[in-house]
């Protein structure tokens, strides 16, 4: 994949495949097709109730776009529960080409100066599909995936791919659905256009968690 670039890794996007890395110091990526996909129905994502007893307080101030690629280098570390990571040096520049190009974002979760928590991933046409969160200060990436959420509710998004399922992300509501179900959701996601800045900067904890519906 030396002649892989931006504008590739986005065409790959629009099929239903992603590039990773075995690891961070292998300059090699590979392409990825999951035969079972994780994915948000967004009309049917949940906050569970103690997680929106914190929104309503809001702790963090909430970023969009702030600092991209501190939150991929941050998602990039390695943390207690995972020794590597599949973000190597290529994805982190590809990456930042995307998001110099206007399809791949971050939300960051700040306590003073300090980031500590985020996502980022890639949007295209009604598509948003989530890379990687981490999180230094207890609920810091889940009250990202949150503000996520919403905007891309607001911004009449239909697709948010999760990748691959795990017992976390189904909490908030995430399935698992066959690779065949995945590309008529994606060719459907494709056929309109999302706006991903549609929500204001100023919006409360409150006003995001009337977006989302389910709790519980």
């Amino acid at each position: 994949m030396s002649a892989l670039t931006a504008e590739t890794i986005l065409a790959a996007y629009r099929i239903g495949v992603f590039p990773m890395a075995d690891d961070a110091d292998d300059p090699d990526l590979y392409w990825v097709e999951p035969e079972r996909r994780g994915i948000f129905p967004l009309d049917n994502f949940h906050v569970p109730k103690r997680l929106a007893r914190t929104i309503r307080k809001m702790p963090f101030t909430v970023t969009v776009d702030k600092d991209f690629r501190r939150v991929m280098r941050e998602c990039a570390e390695p943390r207690g529960d995972r020794d590597a990571t599949w973000i190597n040096k290529t994805i982190l520049e590809l990456y930042g080409e995307l998001h110099d190009l206007g399809y791949a974002h971050s939300v960051e979760c700040w306590l003073g100066d300090d980031l500590v928590g985020g996502l980022y991933g890639l949007a295209f046409e009604s598509v948003f599909c989530g890379e990687s969160m981490f999180t230094r200060a207890t609920d810091a990436s889940k009250v990202a995936l949150v503000y996520l959420v919403a905007r891309l509710i607001r911004g009449r998004f239909n697709l948010l791919d999760a990748q691959f399922m795990n017992p976390h992300l189904a909490t908030f509501g995430a399935v698992e659905i066959s690779r065949a179900d995945y590309l008529l959701r994606l060719n459907k996601a494709l056929q309109s256009e999302g706006d991903f800045y549609s929500l204001g900067d100023d919006v409360t904890g409150s006003e995001i968690l009337q977006s989302i519906t389910q709790t519980s």
